[in-house]
């Protein structure tokens, strides 16, 4: 019924070949998800049709979970609240506000997280 203690084979002990494959199929694995979140966040636009009549001008954090959110919906501009399980309008801005464009010579150039990545690593 059970095998007898000789007749099992040895357990075998990893190489650095296993080790490398199992760190390749991790790199594969993620460059799949890297390129599927890609995809996803360019795909968002794809479904929208027609005229938006909704649009986001603003959106400003007033704690963990909360915003202000300024908001057109047509000709006409709002600012609401944004919390958990919870939108309200705080205001209707009788003359709309005018998008605040920054200077080409005074924006701040932005920074990607490689570049931030190697200046914490000391690269």
């Amino acid at each position: 019924m059970f095998a007898a203690p000789q007749a099992v084979p040895a357990a075998h002990a990893g190489g650095i070949g296993e080790l490398a494959h199992v760190v390749i199929a991790l790199l594969i694995v993620l460059g799949v998800l890297l390129l599927l979140a890609t995809l996803v966040r360019r795909a968002r636009g794809w479904g929208q049709r027609g005229p938006q009549h909704l649009e986001v001008l603003a959106d400003v954090p007033l704690g963990a979970k909360e915003r202000a959110v300024l908001l057109r919906v047509g000709a006409v501009q709002l600012l609401v609240g944004v919390a958990p399980g919870r939108v309200s309008a705080l205001h209707v801005l009788t003359q709309p506000l005018e998008p605040i464009v920054p200077a080409a010579g005074n924006a701040a150039p932005a920074v990607s997280f490689q570049a931030l990545l190697r200046r914490s690593l000391g690269v």
